[in-house]
């Protein structure tokens, strides 16, 4: 099904600030140094985020992809690309999804397009631990009940809070 694109709005846009970004052989690894959180973008989806220039628009984007793998690509994969781009914090100025492909997902894209799962964008996210969160053995929302019982061994610096059912936390 192909879809038409607006003219009057926004074309895509990666995000290209505060990233370190390290292309391999058939994927792209980004580290986001704003939130700690490292992704992994398969062949479809890193091709669609370094061509979103403000230029391209959707159905260039799939003209892309379409060249590159020498298969016909619905545009409805551009629009599950830049879904999960932009919930990634990866692209900015997405422009408005189609009405059509609101709250689709993409086990709803194969089952209905039954199209080849080497052209579905794919990003795998993973949040990484500060360094701080890495000197402490206290996990976020852990608890240190002030009497030397704490996960860090160290209760001077790290906020006092009791366990649930005033439990001793393990050292």
């Amino acid at each position: 099904m192909q879809l038409a694109q607006d003219l009057k709005q926004p074309l895509p846009v990666a995000r290209t600030r505060n990233l370190v970004v390290k292309e391999l052989s058939d994927e792209t690894l980004i580290y986001d140094l704003d939130s700690d959180e490292a992704h992994c973008l398969n062949q479809t989806a890193a091709l669609i985020w370094k061509n979103c220039d403000g230029n391209t628009s959707v159905s260039g984007l799939r003209g892309l992809i379409e060249k590159e793998i020498d298969l016909a690509v619905p545009e409805e994969v551009v629009w599950l690309a830049l879904d999960q781009l932009e919930k990634s914090r990866l692209i900015e100025d997405v422009p408005p999804k189609p009405q059509v492909l609101v709250g689709m997902r993409r086990r709803q894209l194969i089952k209905t397009l039954g199209i080849a799962t080497i052209a579905l964008p794919m990003i795998i996210s993973i949040v990484s631990p500060t360094a701080l969160a890495q000197g402490s053995k206290v996990a976020p929302g852990g608890c240190c009940n002030g009497n030397g019982n704490c996960q860090s061994g160290n209760c001077a610096t790290v906020p006092v809070n009791p366990c649930p059912g005033n439990r001793t936390c393990v050292p």
